[in-house]
């Protein structure tokens, strides 16, 4: 089969690569759509080392599997966790309730497995979720993302039950930033974003949010701050732009170390929340009733084998998402 591999900072498509074979309690899907994220852009420069078929935001239809799977149009969860291994005693994560932190996970196209940027991959039925029939592909394939986006949600639901939010600031503007901000904006409409790109403040102000310059950002003014710029100047803005006794949420993963003024933290009483994957179901449901918009965020399609000027062109600044094409 086609796909792309990343190996030692470079993208090239090869063509020598097995289609995978079936296991027990897996299937095959035909991928029909792949974004490339933030971090496949990140795996391309070295993080994690990574070597092998990245891509894990994708919709396809399940080729060979259970009967009842088979034909059926797919999105799938990323972590390979314990509940796939069911011959297996449960990890204490798991056991625990929280999969998401198995302690023998693999990540589809990230760590252990190979990813969708190819024309067949395999993953486990358990982390399948069928596609509404009237969600169209190109809106599908943002599942992953947005769930990862309704996971913040989740987690300071309660703060917005009790009305303890009434500012609200992400900062970043670039391809996450834009969804979770799209998200939040449901339960939190005068949510605002920061960033460093024009092109994307321009896009979330015609998304309706209103979009400023993160130097601009008021100081101690807002309730929840989500950090979705993966730079260290963007946390700084976050932890400046909350108010004592607020919440930052890191929504990204820093390759870099990042230098934090932790007695100030202490002193303010901010709590701070790490946040990575989420709910599909949630995540559907909310393409399925237009809750969230995105395919204002497409900026290009790019068949497969042209998948290392597909990441250059996600790379550009202010570009959102880069869909491959099998």
């Amino acid at each position: 089969m086609i796909a792309a591999w990343i190996d030692r900072g470079a993208v090239r498509v090869r063509e020598d690569l097995p289609r995978p074979s079936l296991e027990p309690g897996e299937a095959i899907v035909r991928v029909s759509l792949a974004g490339i994220c933030g971090t496949d852009l990140e795996l391309m420069r070295g993080y994690r080392n990574f070597s092998g078929i990245p891509g894990h935001e994708f919709v396809g239809r399940v080729e060979e599997g259970p009967p009842e799977w088979v034909g059926a149009r797919v999105v799938a969860e990323i972590n390979v966790t314990c509940r796939s291994r069911p011959a297996e005693p449960l990890c204490p994560s798991c056991a625990n309730g929280q999969p998401t932190h198995c302690l023998r996970r693999e990540a589809i196209g990230i760590r252990g497995r190979d990813g969708a940027f190819a024309e067949w991959l395999r993953a486990p039925v358990s982390n399948l979720h069928r596609v509404p029939e009237s969600l169209p592909d190109e809106v599908a394939v943002f599942a992953e993302p947005v769930a990862a986006a309704c996971r913040v949600l989740r987690q300071v639901e309660g703060d917005i039950e009790h009305g303890c939010v009434t500012r609200a600031l992400v900062v970043g503007a670039g391809r996450l930033g834009q969804l979770v901000a799209r998200v939040l904006a449901i339960r939190l409409p005068g949510l605002e974003v920061a960033g460093r790109s024009e092109r994307n403040l321009a896009r979330a102000r015609a998304a309706g949010f209103a979009a400023g310059p993160v130097t601009a950002v008021e100081a101690s003014a807002y309730d929840l701050v989500v950090e979705c710029s993966g730079a260290s100047a963007g946390f700084t803005a976050a932890r400046r732009a909350v108010r004592p006794r607020g919440t930052i949420v890191l929504k990204s993963t820093h390759k870099n170390d990042l230098a934090v003024d932790i007695s100030s933290v202490v002193v303010d009483e901010i709590r701070l929340l790490g946040s990575r994957c989420g709910p599909f179901e949630d995540a559907l449901s909310a393409l399925e009733r237009r809750d969230v918009e995105v395919r204002d965020l497409i900026d290009d399609r790019l068949p497969l084998s042209a998948a290392s000027e597909a990441f250059d062109r996600a790379a550009e600044p202010g570009v959102a998402k880069v869909l491959l094409v099998p």
